[in-house]
């Protein structure tokens, strides 16, 4: 498959981002002779994040650019001769050269669907020998990614659909390619946007982003701007010196709350000036640099209500330390004294946002009704996911030849379903989840309407379920190499993560205690397992 001119491509994973052991399996294949047998692997994970009932799936427009830009290079290739044994056949090394993944087929989730347990995120199809070397990196694209985007959605979900999340842990991220990821698939689950400006430039993410402390603490007061002149928002009648207005309005703001003229840090002041001089119609104030009452409210409210005075609007302030939700209600609080004082009614509603290593028991209590605050930033707690670091995501074969194969060990939990098989959601009438149903490739589809006896995994016996909807969840997208359709939009999959919340039930996207989702397998299906169980213990 010749590999498409993309940017990201080779950025997504290399095909020396893998394991050793995938070459030594490789060489093995190819010794003996089923280099080219086909095969079939799938990858899933064992157990929903978080302690929650559900994941999102995540991370297939990576694994495609991986897939389609596939080959491995001289350099690539005198690598692996490095470490390979020293008589392996050089025959080996020009059957490597020659390798793409014109023969893989792929089906997968639609990035932004509800995932459970056991159920394929991916199903990989191929030569053994290409497919077993895909493993690795295809793990290492859908394991983070989809980790990334539940625990955005986890956070969304907490934060309620009017408040604005945004991402901001590039620098808290594991490394400049976690950072990455993490910015795209927080946007994915739920976010509105991150301060990471290459995850806007290659992945479309809305940017955001003002401010830091060091900014306002350059400033001492004494520096004179070059420019001071600001004109009106209309462009009619005089410019006016931003700086001395600003001052203007100080005496006025520290009367009203009765504040000494000289409590409010000169140097904050004059770098508010020069912030809104840059920005005059998106001026934003970071308040908590020296004392948020004392000095940030009021140096910010002198320079709003001077740029207010020139038709421009203040659009924000920041609060990055000590009781974000108490702080954002006295700022409120002030903002509409303020507001009703000088006849300033847009000043009523200056959005107030607030970062400081955020969980979701902070975000819980910011998120309560009568809170103040508006803009979330997280950082830390979104993009390094503390509470679970890993989804456990593993890539597992289940036929070879077009014949089954099953792991079978004395952990039952890390047995495997063999076969080719496809995947269905069954819905009730209002089209919530009820179960999703895993069933041989072969088997004909389950209709709206019919009953069905299914095996759900883990429980004791089969049951009955009469589904008023039934979807399809394992889409084509790679048919020997080619692209079968065009993959959605980042803004258009994180749309469709937030409908497929919408419609799960209450009781499965509780974060606390959550019912379990149930996955079941057909009659056929849970008949195959039993076969081969039974064969290896006889």
């Amino acid at each position: 498959m010749a590999a498409e001119q993309d940017p990201e491509a080779l950025a997504a994973a290399r095909p020396l981002l893998t394991d050793l052991y995938q070459a030594t399996m490789a060489l093995g294949y190819w010794h003996a002779g089923r280099a080219r047998e086909q095969a079939e692997f799938e990858l899933f994970f064992r157990g929903c994040p978080f302690g929650g009932a559900f994941a999102l799936a995540a991370g297939l427009r990576d694994c495609v650019r991986f897939l389609r830009a596939f080959r491995l290079q001289d350099a690539d290739v005198q690598f692996l001769a490095s470490v390979l044994p020293p008589d392996t056949d050089p025959a080996f090394f020009q059957h490597l050269r020659a390798l793409d993944c014109s023969d893989v087929t792929v089906r997968a989730l639609p990035e932004g669907s509800l995932a459970f347990p056991g159920v394929p995120l991916l199903q990989v199809c191929g030569p053994l020998l290409v497919v077993q070397l895909l493993e690795t990196p295809l793990l290492c694209l859908v394991s983070y990614a989809s980790l990334i985007a539940t625990n955005a959605s986890r956070l969304r979900l907490i934060a309620g659909p009017k408040k604005r999340l945004l991402e901001m842990g590039l620098r808290r991220a594991q490394g400049p390619d976690g950072g990455l990821t993490a910015s795209t698939y927080s946007y994915l689950g739920g976010f509105d946007g991150s301060s990471n400006v290459l995850a806007g430039q290659l992945r479309g993410v809305p940017l955001a982003g003002t401010l830091a402390h060091s900014f306002i603490t350059s400033f001492l007061g004494t520096e004179v701007p070059p420019d001071p002149m600001l004109a009106p928002a209309a462009s009619q009648g005089p410019r006016v010196d931003l700086a001395a207005c600003a001052e203007a309005w100080l005496d006025r703001v520290c009367a009203h709350l009765g504040l000494g003229v000289q409590e409010p840090h000169r140097g904050e002041r004059a770098a508010f000036v020069a912030y809104a001089l840059a920005f005059p119609r998106a001026f934003q104030g970071l308040l908590d640099t020296y004392s948020v009452q004392r000095s940030g409210l009021p140096n910010f409210l002198a320079v709003a209500l001077a740029l207010g005075e020139l038709g421009y609007r203040a659009v924000g302030v920041r609060l990055d330390s000590g009781d974000l939700l108490q702080q954002a209600q006295e700022i409120r609080r002030v903002f509409r004294s303020i507001s009703a004082q000088f006849q300033m009614p847009w000043l009523e509603s200056v959005s107030i946002a607030v970062s400081n290593n955020i969980d979701e028991e902070e975000l819980t209590r910011l998120a309560q009704e009568g809170s103040e605050v508006n803009v979330i930033g997280i950082g830390t707690n979104v993009v390094t996911c503390p509470r679970q670091p890993s989804l456990g995501c593993v890539y597992k074969l289940v036929s070879v030849g077009g014949q089954p194969r099953m792991k079978l060990t004395e952990d039952p939990e890390k047995q495997t379903l063999p076969g080719s098989k496809a995947a269905f959601r069954l819905l009730g009438a209002d089209g919530s989840p009820l179960l999703d149903l895993l069933q041989l490739a072969e088997e004909a589809p389950p209709r709206a309407g019919q009953e069905l006896r299914v095996w759900p995994r883990g429980a004791q016996g089969a049951c009955r379920v009469r589904p008023a909807h039934v979807e399809p969840l394992l889409r084509l997208w790679v048919q020997q190499g080619q692209l079968c359709e065009p993959l959605p939009s980042l803004a258009e999959s994180r749309a469709f993560a937030q409908l497929s919340l919408s419609r799960l039930s209450p009781e499965h996207k509780r974060l606390q205690q959550p019912a379990p989702y149930r996955v079941a397998l057909s009659d056929k299906l849970q008949a195959l397992v039993a076969r081969l169980r039974a064969g290896e213990s006889s």
